[in-house]
C-alpha cells in the first residue's frame, strides 16, 4: 500500500516542480533533479513504505513518536529532526511541533506529527516558480521557514514583556496575573529552541557532499538567526524574573510599611486601652462617678496621654 502524502513533488532540471501521484514509482533522473515527499506520521501504510524505500535508521527516525532536534549523517543521506512553532488551533505556541527529515542527492522525505505551517508554505512555493533547485536548498528553505516563525514568536514575547515592564515599573499598574503564564511560555519555548539552534549549527558545519560550500553560508545565517532568538528568549526570561522580584519586593515593602503603621498606632493606644479598662471596672470607689465633669476629665486625660505617647515615639524616632 502506498501512503498518501500531504505533498509530493518532482523537481525538474528546468527549475519547475510537478505533483507526484505515485510515491513508490521511480522518477526519471534524466528529466528530474530530485523528489520531495511530505507525510503525516499517522498516514496508513507509511511504516511499510519506509521499510521498503529507506535505510532502517532513516525509517526509524522518521517514524519516531518522540524526537529531539539533531542532525546526523547515515549511509549516503542526511537525517535531521527540527522543531517549529505550534500555530495549530487550540494549541500553545510554545508546545512546538516536530519535523523529521531524510535527504539524499535525489530524495527528500519529511514527516510531521502535527500540522507544520512552514511546510504548507513550502508546498505553495513549489507550485510557483520559486522552487529550490537541489535537495540541500530545499532543506535550507525548510529551516528558514521554521526560524522565521520562531523569530516572530520571540519578538512577540519581547514586546509583551516591554509592555508589562512599562505598566509595572513606570505606572505601578498592569495585570500581574499575566506574569506567571508568560514565564511558563518562555521556559517551555527556551527548552525547545535551544536544541533547535544547536541542530542548525550542526547542519551548517556537518561534513557531507550533499551540502555545498556556498550553501553553508546560508545555513550559518539561519543558525545565527535561531541563536539570536534563543538569546532574546533568555533575555526575556531574565527580565521576567527581575520583574517578579520587583513585584515581590514592592509587596514586601508595602506589607512592612503597613505593619509598621499598625505598630505605631498600637503603641499610642496601648496606655489609652489601659485607662479605659481601668475606669471600666464595675466596683465602688471609682473617682468621678458622682461628678458631672468626670467623663470630660477622663477624655482630656486620655488625650493628654495619647499626645505624650506620640511625642515620646517621635523623640525616640520610631517614625
Amino acid at each position: 500500500m502506498n501512503p498518501e502524502p500531504l505533498s509530493a513533488f518532482d523537481v525538474l532540471h528546468d527549475g519547475t516542480a510537478v505533483i507526484v501521484s505515485d510515491t513508490s514509482a521511480a522518477f526519471d533522473q534524466t528529466r528530474c533533479a530530485y523528489r520531495w515527499l511530505h507525510f503525516d506520521l499517522a498516514t496508513q501504510g507509511l511504516t511499510e513504505w519506509c521499510a521498503a524505500m529507506l535505510p532502517p535508521l532513516a525509517g526509524r527516525a522518521l517514524l519516531a513518536t518522540k524526537t529531539r532536534p539533531h542532525v546526523e549523517i547515515n549511509d549516503d543521506g542526511l537525517l535531521a529532526t527540527f522543531r517549529g512553532v505550534n500555530f495549530n488551533e487550540g494549541a500553545a505556541l510554545e508546545d512546538m511541533v516536530s519535523l523529521r527529515l531524510w535527504m539524499t542527492d535525489k530524495l527528500v522525505v519529511t514527516v510531521r506529527k502535527d500540522r507544520v505551517f512552514a511546510m504548507e508554505d513550502l508546498a505553495k512555493q513549489m507550485l510557483t516558480t520559486d522552487v529550490p533547485p537541489t535537495p540541500a536548498r530545499l532543506v535550507a528553505r525548510v529551516t528558514e521557514n521554521l526560524v522565521a516563525r520562531i523569530e516572530q514568536v520571540s519578538l512577540d514575547l519581547e514586546l509583551r514583556t516591554d509592555q508589562l515592564e512599562e505598566a509595572i515599573y513606570d505606572n505601578d499598574s498592569g495585570d500581574v496575573t499575566t506574569l506567571a503564564p508568560l514565564r511558563r511560555s518562555v521556559i517551555k519555548l527556551r527548552r525547545h529552541i535551544g536544541p533547535m539552534s544547536d541542530a542548525l549549527k550542526s547542519l551548517a558545519t556537518i561534513e557531507t557532499v550533499l551540502i555545498s560550500k556556498k550553501l553553508r553560508h546560508r545555513l550559518r545565517d539561519t543558525a545565527n538567526r535561531a541563536t539570536r532568538s534563543v538569546e532574546e528568549v533568555h533575555e526575556v526570561s531574565d527580565r521576567l524574573i527581575a520583574l517578579g522580584q520587583h513585584i515581590d519586593l514592592n509587596n514586601d515593602t508595602r506589607l512592612a510599611r503597613n505593619s509598621y503603621v499598625l505598630s505605631v498606632i498600637a503603641a499610642i493606644f496601648l496606655p489609652l486601652g489601659f485607662l479605659t479598662g481601668l475606669f471600666g471596672v464595675n466596683v465602688g470607689g471609682m473617682p468621678g462617678v458622682d461628678s458631672e465633669l468626670g467623663f470630660l476629665i477622663l477624655c482630656l486625660a486620655m488625650a493628654t496621654v495619647g499626645g505624650v505617647g506620640y511625642l515620646i515615639l517621635r523623640w525616640i524616632k520610631w517614625f
